[in-house]
């Protein structure tokens, strides 16, 4: 039977500390999951939810972006995905009397957790000018208070429109569409903040901003790198691969300033022996210090470049450019800055270099742990140089893999979702619908935090997600944000983004995965892209938390009606009617798209095309795959301070909170704990169990702190630290950003401990 949500917060501030797990999944994952699943939605509803998670013939969880094999288990989840889907389908209701018993200011004070936990929104709601909470409100008499703002602002880049991960293909086209015709490229999206790095890399080296592999090249691998990824919280799913790769006979190299228990061994609940004994991965675990990485990967391409008949020369001299400005500059990588740099020794990295050099098909994944420090990018392009040395773009069992986190990130970048666009996607836009895009590139997510700092945007619309519990420097980010005359949240949860708002605020509460969506003519299913290029539909099969939700593109549409009116010849109504039109347009707009309703309606989907794994051909300005040298950075830090990373807790996705618990770190009842080495820890005076004020230190002098974090001496990497974010967010300045990418640099917080 389901569980009603909490009515006070609990204590978070007293987490219990065990030794750290060495084993991920397994008989504790099988337990976790159904008491989460029955709790938000009791044991009938449980299975008739969970057995159509990532089926072809149900929805796609609303979690991660690991893609599915043709062939599907009965059970094709994780524990994470799990969670995500109970919280979506949980049987628990936020009313309009719950507003009117919680006034925002009383929102504020909640955490994430218990905001979360609440449950499902239920009706469109209202915060007028001077108003302490929020009221129900009609659909009409909210899309009417948008168009107001909208068409009363001196520019159209004075609106922002935000949008999560979560939306699916047709909505994300359908938003792009109205933001272009309403007049502004202002369209900031949670890939600014995670894989922005990634994107960036990948067009300027092999042409396309996305990985070049399949589940299948994982399966055939000889070699797969994982760098800056921890796969058994953030993608428990993708350890079934890693395990088929090394029962096929793959090596695996972990590269993390922290030690994972899903990449130490794997039980996999799918199987009986898999859950008594499960499966070493780790052949061989690097643990670099934080923002070393770059270092390591230009000192092993050196060794390659000095071994002989290491470099795949045919491939080199068809496929690549750049190669002897790489060469020239690998020749000045030196052990000793290396080994300073990473924290390694020198026989683990010549370990690594035999393993490289004994692989034909290489791949190497990676995600937050290589896009979030100002040499991102640069990092990046020091991997795609390791593989194109050796061959291996293009070629079967080989090739780039960023881990996407989001469960259609990927997709929504591809209809269009993006500050920056190509001409050409425009210049396709245009001609479809008779508009004319504007060419201006607009605000990412940093930019866009800035502006509404500085006055010049004054409406944020968020398409999902919790921008405010996502993004830097926390104070500046929700000090912008009151200073804005209006904002909008897609939502069908509670969060932080709710109690922070503009001048009015609304909720408008939308359908999840789960959810049935029926229109005019009939039930609709949409689509998302994961992340290695498979398109494929979702279909949810729940009743609505409530009669009175409408699906994304439903929102979209009557918005673009309310705002644009009779000057827009774009049939909106008619995309609201029948998703089917929506796919209609995309497949003559976007490549790869064609015939897409045809191919969407496929049991396994389709794969987008990708030049450089399909031909090896290269779209860049060069036609070729690119080698890069740029100069090695990583970060110094300076006596008695340590370089924090931000991370998630198990009970955690993004920046909902799932639970209060840390299972694989032996973290319990609580959230703000610090992670230090015991000898880092020794020489600061930091007691384990002690509480402390983590101080961010920024070249601007401006103070920024996280208060009453609890001590934990744990084996990270010397000189480096780790905490959970959103809570450690307030550190990571708002102009602490890649070069390039501006992605947030989450992962390279330099920061002193004072008492609490």
């Amino acid at each position: 039977m389901a569980t009603k949500p909490p009515t006070g917060d609990p204590v978070q501030d007293a987490p219990q500390v065990t030794p750290p797990k060495h084993a991920a999944a397994g008989l504790p994952a099988i337990g976790h999951t159904l008491r989460i699943a029955q709790e938000q939605m009791g044991l009938a509803r449980t299975a008739r939810t969970l057995l159509k998670v990532n089926q072809k013939d149900g929805f796609d969880c609303p979690g991660c972006a690991w893609p599915e094999g043709d062939k599907r288990h009965t059970a094709e989840f994780c524990e994470n995905g799990a969670k995500a889907v109970a919280e979506e389908a949980t049987l628990r209701r936020v009313t309009p009397a719950f507003f009117a018993e919680h006034p925002v200011a009383d929102l504020a004070t909640r955490s994430g957790y218990w905001l979360g936990q609440q449950g499902r929104i239920t009706r469109p709601m209202y915060l007028p000018e001077g108003g302490d909470r929020y009221e129900a409100v009609s659909w009409e008499r909210a899309f009417a208070i948008i168009a107001e703002e909208l068409t009363a602002l001196g520019s159209p880049d004075e609106a922002l429109f935000y949008t999560s991960g979560r939306t699916s293909n047709e909505a994300a086209f359908l938003f792009q569409l109205f933001a272009r015709e309403y007049g502004t490229n202002n369209l900031p999206d949670c890939s600014n903040m995670c894989h922005e790095s990634s994107g960036s890399a990948l067009t300027e080296t092999i042409g396309i901003g996305k990985g070049s592999v399949s589940l299948e090249d994982l399966h055939q691998a000889d070699l797969i790198i994982v760098a800056g990824q921890n796969p058994g919280t953030n993608h428990p799913r993708m350890l079934s691969a890693l395990e088929k790769a090394k029962t096929a006979g793959a090596k695996i190299i972990s590269v993390n300033p922290l030690p994972e228990a899903g990449m130490e061994r794997f039980k996999n609940p799918q199987t009986p022996l898999g859950m008594l004994r499960g499966t070493a991965l780790n052949d061989l675990f690097l643990q670099i210090r934080i923002g070393g990485d770059q270092a390591l990967f230009r000192l092993l391409n050196k060794l390659v470049i000095e071994t002989e008949g290491a470099v795949d020369q045919d491939f080199v001299r068809e496929h690549t450019h750049g190669y002897e400005d790489l060469a020239a500059a690998a020749k000045e990588a030196d052990w000793e800055e290396t080994l300073t740099a990473t924290g390694l020794t020198r026989p683990e990295i010549e370990r690594a270099l035999a393993m490289i050099l004994a692989s034909r098909r290489t791949i190497v994944c990676w995600a937050m742990g290589l896009t979030q420090h100002k040499h991102a990018v640069a990092t990046i392009r020091e991997v795609v140089n390791l593989l194109l040395l050796r061959g291996n773009i293009g070629r079967p069992g080989a090739g780039v893999c960023p881990v996407r986190g989001h469960s259609n990130v990927q997709g929504d970048r591809t209809m269009g979702i993006f500050e920056r666009p190509a001409p050409a996607f425009l210049d396709a836009l245009d001609r479809e619908f008779g508009i004319t895009s504007p060419r201006e590139h607009g605000y990412d997510v940093v930019r866009s935090i800035e502006a509404m700092r500085d006055g010049t945007a004054k409406v944020l619309f968020a398409m999902g997600g919790n921008f405010v519990g996502a993004t830097p420097d926390t104070e500046v980010t929700e000090a912008a944000i009151r200073r804005t005359r209006l904002t909008v949240h897609v939502s069908t949860k509670l969060n932080r983004s709710h109690a922070v708002t503009g001048r009015r605020a609304l909720i408008l509460p939308t359908l999840g995965r789960t959810d049935k969506d029926v229109q005019a003519s009939g039930r609709q299913f949409v689509t998302v892209e994961d992340s290695m290029g498979m398109v494929h539909a979702s279909r949810g099969n729940l009743a609505p938390a409530s009669p009175h939700l409408l699906s994304e593109p439903a929102i979209v549409a009557r918005l673009a009606r309310a705002v644009l009116g009779a000057a827009s010849a774009t049939p909106w109504e008619e995309f609201e009617r029948d998703y089917s039109t929506v796919r209609d347009r995309i497949s003559r707009v976007v490549p790869g798209f064609e015939d897409f309703n045809a191919r969407a309606a496929r049991p396994e989907g389709f794969r987008l095309p990708h030049a450089p794994r399909d031909e090896r051909r290269f779209p860049t300005k060069t036609g070729k795959a690119n080698f890069t040298a740029a100069p090695v950075e990583y970060p110094r830090v300076p006596p008695g301070r340590l370089l924090l990373q931000t991370l998630r807790s198990h009970d955690q996705y993004n920046t909902t909170i799932y639970g209060l618990d840390d299972r694989y770190r032996g973290i319990t009842g609580g959230r703000r704990v610090v992670l230090v080495h015991p000898e880092d820890a020794a020489e600061l005076g930091l007691a384990d169990g002690s509480y402390t004020d983590l101080v961010g230190e920024w070249k601007d002098g401006v103070e920024r702190r996280a208060p009453g974090f609890r001590v934990v001496h744990y084996p990270t990497a010397r000189g480096c630290a780790a905490a959970y974010y959103p809570e450690t967010n307030v550190l990571v300045p708002l102009d602490s950003t890649a070069d390039t990418s501006n992605t947030p640099a989450s992962k390279s917080v330099v920061v002193r401990f004072e008492p609490a």
